[in-house]
């Protein structure tokens, strides 16, 4: 298997246009006819029911009745797929025999973009597959990210009716994933009452959560005593008891995204989960969540991170599957 380096800067390509990863905006129709078109390549997530409820698992969340409707009635108002993706270029409509359902003729040339149907491939046999999720308030965003000889597919939606489809080579890899922790524009960054970086035990962390999230917010006292010296700041210094019991509140209370990155060996041909990683959003940025054991115990440190960082941050998970 190719390996996968994710922290060696790109090196500077000799034209703009190898810098760029093509990239092509379609619809769930558009999505489905193409993959249908390049030999029934199955996607990321079930595209056979018309409905929402094929996206439901994968985009993780449920959708209300008037949601549902509004989801079904806007799949409606589509163009015809086979119309579109000829009219874009991204299919030949000349080699199509219009009495002939092309996803179902075997023998039909459907002169598919190549380009399109390399990355539909490529997002169907990956050999590294990494699921991104990304919630940024009442916003949710999922991509899949699939990766095989040292090339890479990523196909990315917010509303599940509109996907972005993008191929590259595995070196702009970085640039895309720090791509799809940009906090929106629209989101305005403060300032936060929870330090750069904590390191803290994980018993603490739950604790505070739980008291927090059922409103007994005045037993922190008593748990940060049981852990008192125990929380270092990032210059490896205990963080006095008075300080931990003001910042675990901004932990929680200054929640306003979480992102998820799970990456998932392909090579054996047996799915098989490798890592995960975990970020925060808080009012002034992200934050890292990285589990680690100190001895018998558990805990967690908690660091400031950008967008650029989530590249950096996956590379030792995905370093497992490439070696």
């Amino acid at each position: 298997m190719a390996t996968v380096d994710l922290t060696t800067p790109i090196p500077a390509p000799d034209t703009l246009l190898e810098a760029l990863p093509r990239r092509v905006t379609l619809t769930l129709s558009e999505l489905q006819t193409a993959a249908r078109l390049a030999g029934d390549a199955p996607l990321p997530f079930d595209l056979t029911a018309p409905g929402p409820g094929a996206l439901e698992d994968r985009m993780g969340q449920s959708r209300g009745s008037i949601e549902d409707t509004a989801y079904v009635a806007a799949l409606g108002t589509l163009h015809d797929p086979i119309e579109s993706l000829t009219r874009r270029g991204l299919l030949d409509g000349d080699t199509l025999d219009p009495g002939l359902d092309p996803g179902l003729d075997p023998g039909l040339d459907p002169g598919l973009d190549h380009g399109l149907a390399g990355a539909i491939g490529l997002l169907a046999t990956p050999e590294v597959a990494l699921d991104l999720e990304v919630r940024v308030e009442q916003v949710q965003a999922k991509a899949w990210h699939r990766e095989a000889g040292g090339a890479v597919a990523t196909l990315a939606t917010v509303d599940g009716i509109v996907f972005e489809l993008a191929w590259y080579d595995a070196p702009q890899w970085p640039h895309e994933l720090a791509r799809a922790a940009v906090v929106p524009e629209d989101v305005p960054l403060t300032t936060s009452a929870f330090p750069w970086m904590v390191d803290l035990p994980f018993d603490l962390a739950s604790g505070a959560a739980e008291a927090l999230r059922t409103g007994r917010g005045d037993l922190l006292p008593v748990l940060v005593s049981q852990h008192s010296g125990g929380i270092v700041d990032g210059d490896g210094q205990p963080v006095p008891d008075l300080d931990v019991q003001t910042m675990l509140p901004a932990l929680f209370d200054e929640t306003r995204g979480r992102l998820r990155a799970m990456v998932t060996d392909l090579s054996s041909g047996a799915a098989s989960v490798v890592g995960v990683v975990s970020w925060v959003l808080l009012a002034d940025g992200w934050r890292a969540l990285r589990p680690h054991q100190h001895g018998d115990e558990p805990r967690v440190e908690v660091s400031a991170v950008a967008p650029e960082d989530l590249a950096a941050e996956l590379a030792p998970v995905l370093a497992e599957v490439t070696r």
